[in-house]
């Protein structure tokens, strides 16, 4: 089997679960947007994903983000950024990506709105939230986000779409249910308090472990990386 033909017999069980989940939830497969994490397979393997069928793709770190968009450019991928960007390499991402899922702090939106100002440019992004508690995990607190929506909302050249997280690595499937409940029931409370600039529609959690909870929980977007490239050697 060759390597097109392996990631699409993997895509199609991902969808398959994906679109099972949403069942059970009530929902409609159709609303669950898949982003494939091409982070630790090679351009050629995130090529073969794309002839595959998907085409969101998304890189946590700025460098390889620039190299495989280069390498693939002639492709009408749309990536996105879910990773720390650190404010240095704002200027050089923004134009390659579709969705900044990572905006982490005031500080970095602040960047990235005087990079899309300079550049003549909307950037789409999802606010990071740090809903596990993690002290190594970057994202708002809570309550701080509560605090700066109407700074954020003021933010020029950034349009936020939504809110992104991740469950606390330990703790197995309860724990990720319960944090994805606090996120969804945040962006919930969130709506109802934030400016009309900000939009809280997409709510990207789930990974390749957990994206099966995450869906059942209300995620919009999930991203998976592991459960798509299973058998590459």
């Amino acid at each position: 089997m060759d390597l097109v033909a392996r990631l699409a017999a993997n895509l199609a069980r991902v969808r398959q679960q994906i679109s099972e989940a949403s069942l059970r939830a009530g929902r409609r497969p159709e609303d669950i947007r898949l982003v494939g994490v091409t982070k630790y397979v090679d351009v050629q393997a995130a090529r073969a994903l794309f002839e595959a069928g998907l085409h969101d793709l998304a890189e946590s770190r700025p460098q390889e983000l620039w190299r495989k968009a280069d390498a693939l450019k002639e492709l009408p991928s749309r990536w996105h950024f879910i990773g720390h960007l650190q404010r240095n390499k704002v200027e050089r991402t923004l134009p390659l990506i579709s969705l900044l899922q990572s905006g982490d702090s005031l500080q970095l939106l602040e960047a990235v709105s005087t990079a899309a100002v300079k550049q003549g440019r909307i950037v789409d992004t999802l606010l990071e939230v740090n809903i596990s508690g993690d002290g190594a995990k970057h994202g708002f607190a809570p309550d701080f986000l509560r605090s700066a929506l109407s700074t954020i909302g003021t933010l020029p050249a950034i349009r936020i779409r939504g809110l992104m997280g991740m469950a606390a690595l330990e703790g197995g499937s309860e724990r990720a249910r319960r944090d994805f409940a606090a996120l969804r029931e945040l962006r919930e409370t969130l709506k109802l308090e934030c400016p009309p600039e900000i939009d809280l529609t997409e709510l990207s959690m789930g990974m390749s472990g957990d994206f099966i909870e995450a869906i059942e929980a209300g995620a919009t977007i999930v991203r998976v990386g592991s459960a798509l490239f299973e058998g590459l050697e």
